[in-house]
């Protein structure tokens, strides 16, 4: 017993290391780390018994004497985890799911402002991360030791729209080399202008997804807080300039497995590894990326279809709504606010409205507007250079004239720049190029 409880010890201690699961009763990981526990425990019992007795039966009842304790503990937990998920169905409580997210009506002409033509932000993040790419490849000392990370996020850094991206470590021998002084930039990209900046550091990072070991980022924070639950863990920087990690908190508030929710962040200083947890309200003005596009987009599709009901979305769906297959961001109030179209269900080519929602507070506004959803709006774009070939990015929304506008970049087949494109929401027949901002 002693042996088996120490395998069961040790293989638990390795597992927790790898898969860092949150020690938490509303978590699906934590039930599948104590079955396996259960049943690395009960396979030692049984591999170290041996064969002795002198029938299968007898033999039977002797490892159900061994292992009484593990099958009562995975019997509890299986209970438990039906018994939870089944209070927290869609089914049962499908009005609970549909009040995640508190939607209020807005006026788009008062609260969303016009920009001038030189902060339109023009840069989605595939021409963000190759600029970046290649103003790495100008750096001689970093380039040869680091690697720009495929994403970057959007920020509002010093009340200006940016792409915000770090640096891996090359390789296990670039780390072994380089982790005493950690990772000494990070990188900028300026929306309106394109322009990249090298924010080189004093004192290097040394907490970052690309460390292996308890510096990576993930590990760190699990260590640090194990009973709390992770949904994303997002690259920040302040007013100042300090590098941080923003990882989004939630919670289950429904039944024991649904309705997942964002409980608030915590904030981790990437150079020093100093950390703070702050709840939703409380978290930081700076901070932009609280709240992830993905779990708002299902909070809404939880709003739009159930608010009538469970029955109500599947037999007659009156007044079921839903968000497009995209979405973008746009820069307000010095925030980051998600916006995407809603259409109804049913999947038609046409935008009801479209919603904005705050990044850092989920506050949510929706605003009606009747008009071409956004991939019709990218379609009317491409169809006014059609020979060309060119295709569009994804939307952005703007206003121009007190009007909701699409504004997209037409790239080539190298994903390099050549014309803009805007598209009036509601009657998108009206269509503008350029081959600059100011031209369109």
């Amino acid at each position: 017993m002693l042996i088996s409880l120490l395998v069961t010890i040790v293989f638990g201690l390795i597992y927790f290391y790898i898969e860092l699961p949150a020690l938490n009763f509303h978590s699906a990981e934590f039930y599948t780390f104590v079955y396996l526990l259960c049943v690395i425990y009960c396979f030692c019992s049984i591999l170290l018994s041996g064969f002795r007795s002198k029938s299968i039966k007898e033999f039977g009842k002797h490892l159900l004497k061994k292992c009484t304790v593990p099958v009562v503990v995975v019997a509890v937990c299986f209970v438990v985890s039906v018994v939870g998920g089944l209070a927290g169905s869609e089914l049962l409580r499908a009005k609970s799911y549909a009040k995640l997210l508190d939607v209020k009506q807005g006026d788009f002409a008062e609260e969303v402002k016009e920009v001038s033509w030189e902060q339109i932000p023009m840069l989605d993040e595939t021409s963000a991360n190759t600029l970046a790419n290649k103003k790495m490849g100008e750096l001689s000392d970093l380039v040869s030791q680091f690697e720009v990370d495929d994403e970057s996020a959007q920020i509002n850094y010093q009340d200006t729209p940016v792409r915000a991206t770090y640096l891996n470590y090359g390789d296990i021998i670039k780390w072994l080399k380089n982790r005493k002084n950690g990772i000494p930039a990070y990188l900028l990209i300026d929306m309106a202008t394109q322009e990249v900046t090298v924010q080189r550091l004093e004192e290097g990072m040394k907490y970052s997804p690309s460390e292996p070991l308890n510096r990576n980022i993930e590990r760190y924070l699990r260590f640090k807080y194990p009973t709390k639950m992770f949904y994303d863990v997002n690259f920040e920087v302040d007013d100042d300039g300090v590098p941080y990690w923003c990882a989004t908190v939630v919670k289950k508030t429904i039944g024991l497995f649904g309705g997942t929710d964002v409980a608030g962040a915590v904030l981790v200083n990437a150079v020093t590894g100093e950390c703070q947890y702050y709840d939703i309200g409380e978290v930081p003005n700076w901070v932009d990326r609280v709240c992830s596009a993905r779990l708002i987009l299902e909070q809404y599709d939880y709003y739009g279809k159930y608010q009538n009901g469970f029955w109500n979305s599947i037999l007659g769906q009156s007044g079921c709504t839903e968000s497009t297959s995209g979405y973008n961001y746009i820069a307000k109030d010095d925030d980051v606010w998600v916006y995407t179209g809603i259409t109804s269900v049913g999947g038609d080519e046409s935008n009801l409205g479209f919603i904005l929602v705050n990044q850092r507070t989920k506050d949510t506004r929706y605003y009606v507007c009747a008009g071409a959803n956004e991939a019709s709006g990218m379609k009317s774009a491409q169809g006014a250079v059609q020979q060309y070939n060119y295709q569009s990015t994804f939307p952005i929304l703007l206003n121009i004239g007190d009007e909701p506008t699409y504004f997209m970049a037409l790239k080539d087949a190298s994903q390099l720049v050549k014309m803009y494109a805007m598209v009036n929401v509601s009657q998108y027949q009206i269509v503008a190029v350029g081959s600059t901002v100011e031209e369109c």
